[in-house]
């Protein structure tokens, strides 16, 4: 069977990890609609062992009970803590990426000398290998169906530890190892030759997750996944959304999409999850930039404004004689080209101070319709109270979850302080 790319979105973990910013449980829950609605074949959608996710989690678990999230996988991420393991397995999270820093940089500038990277080095201290293989083992034993092991910082890890430290997780029974490119260091040529070399050593699927810091984490992430192909194995590449992220972010969804699907050395391979649906690619970018409260780019790939924008006199002309001539993709095929209409009249919104008239009039401009006044009453509660939890106007998306998930939405919406 031919080896194939898959995506693994990370907006719901590191795109939420962005400095100043982040998104409120319920826009979580809408990004993980979209992204299994986008055909994406995983979400990385929380913390396990933050409290503050925990009632979120198991909404969305629940969501994916009910057929709502599938065939998305909901994967938890972990440090490589038995413990952490141990809170994911009590909430019902049957995949996990468990992660550990492996450059001697990070394990001696993090650790301080607490811990070691083999056993072998001081058999008085914690290893970083024997941390990871404890909490595979955990996860394992606990019923995990799939165990990523990360490799934080792998690009400025020695390739010989990097090949001991993944044998150890592949022999505990790691499902896949994900080659971080923590601090964007890599380029294209050393993370091909990197993860070829790691690939072909190890003989696990390798995932690709790679920052921004040089502006070549989507190239870095293609020419990763394209070594892993090659030496054998299946590829996950790590999104986000927009390429938010830490910094300067990480690797951009769309971008990532059309690499794999219109770039001239991959076009022809269809390396790419077949299941991937581009089409819902300008939904999700505008819902996402909402959410984070950070505008498009205008010259964003794909979704930006000028995105199949032309005006010099040379570009206009070529364009319209022949959309090819300047445009390497078509516009409808991201899903734009339809008007955005903007009422410019009265428009009756509904909020945290709400009452009944207005939230039945935005409902039923939605054509939902509720049993009773009692039911009625119910939603109204809860979208005041998703307006207090998201604190901008909810969108017609987020009004027709409520409705229709009640009890998830209850769920989403309830963040208790355990103290």
């Amino acid at each position: 069977m031919k080896n194939k790319v898959y995506i693994i979105d990370v907006t719901n973990r590191d795109g939420v990890q962005t400095s100043r910013l982040g998104l409120a449980k319920l826009e979580k829950t809408l990004i993980n609609i979209y992204l299994n609605e986008m055909g994406i074949y995983q979400s990385e959608f929380g913390f396990p062992f933050t409290n503050h996710e925990i009632n979120y989690l198991k909404a969305n678990l629940e969501l994916a009970e009910m057929g709502v999230l599938k065939p998305i996988i909901l994967s938890g991420w972990c440090r490589a803590v038995v413990e952490d393991v141990e809170k994911a397995l009590k909430i019902g999270i049957k995949h996990v990426n468990i992660s550990i820093s492996t450059s001697r940089q990070m394990v001696q500038g993090k650790f301080q000398g607490r811990v070691v990277r083999t056993p072998e080095e001081d058999h008085s201290k914690p290893s970083i290998i024997g941390m990871m293989v404890d909490a595979v083992k955990a996860a394992k034993d606990g019923g995990m169906e799939t165990v990523g092991v990360n490799a934080e910082d792998a690009s400025r890890t020695d390739d010989e530890f990097l090949i001991e430290f993944s044998l150890a997780a592949r022999e505990c029974g790691a499902d896949r190892i994900r080659y971080c490119d923590t601090l964007g260091y890599n380029d294209p040529f050393t993370i091909y030759e990197r993860v070829y070399k790691l690939a072909k050593e190890v003989q696990i699927p390798i995932e690709l997750h790679c920052h921004n810091d040089l502006g070549m984490a989507v190239a870095c992430s293609v020419a990763g996944a394209k070594a892993a192909i090659d030496a054998g194995v299946d590829a996950f590449i790590n999104t986000t959304i927009n390429g938010m992220g830490e910094r300067a972010g990480n690797a951009d969804l769309v971008s990532v999409i059309l690499a794999l699907r219109k770039s001239s050395g991959f076009k022809d391979l269809n390396l790419l999850d077949e299941r991937v649906d581009l089409s819902k690619a300008w939904k999700i970018a505008k819902y996402a930039s909402y959410a984070f409260g950070v505008p498009i780019p205008i010259n964003q790939v794909g979704v930006g404004e000028n995105a199949f924008a032309h005006e010099s006199g040379i570009h206009a002309d070529g364009a319209l004689k022949d959309r090819r001539n300047y445009e390497l993709y078509d516009f409808e095929e991201l899903g734009r080209g339809e008007p955005e209409i903007v009422e410019t009249g009265r428009k009756i919104t509904v909020g945290e101070y709400g009452g009944i008239k207005g939230f039945r009039n935005v409902y039923e401009k939605l054509e939902i319709e509720f049993k009773d006044e009692k039911e009625a009453y119910r939603i109204l509660e809860l979208v005041r109270y998703a307006n207090v939890h998201t604190q901008k106007p909810l969108t017609n998306d987020e009004l027709r979850f409520i409705a229709r998930y009640p009890d998830q939405a209850k769920k989403i919406l309830t963040v208790i302080p355990p103290v």
